[in-house]
């Protein structure tokens, strides 16, 4: 366990930070697959703004990498013009 009163705060931190990185992790990794579901180009369209936004925001946060981001939204931009 910590000794000092500043390593306890940034344990408290670091879980937050990990609950909530989790969730939008996931959330957005749902986002995803719900988007290569989806057989309608219109509504496909719609959804893609929204996935490259919360990629985006992943990315910024670097709880992905970078490259990792930007093949994402190649792949499934592609997917989307194919429909």
């Amino acid at each position: 366990m910590a000794n000092h009163k500043s390593a306890l705060k940034r344990i408290r931190s670091n879980d937050k930070k990990r609950v909530l990185n989790r969730y939008q992790h996931k959330t957005t990794r749902n986002a995803i697959k719900a988007l290569r579901m989806v057989t309608d180009k219109s509504d496909a369209a719609a959804k893609l703004n929204a996935v490259i936004s919360m990629i985006d925001r992943l990315a910024k946060k670097n709880v992905i990498h970078d490259n990792k981001a930007a093949n994402l939204k190649s792949k499934l931009t592609k997917h989307v013009t194919k429909l």
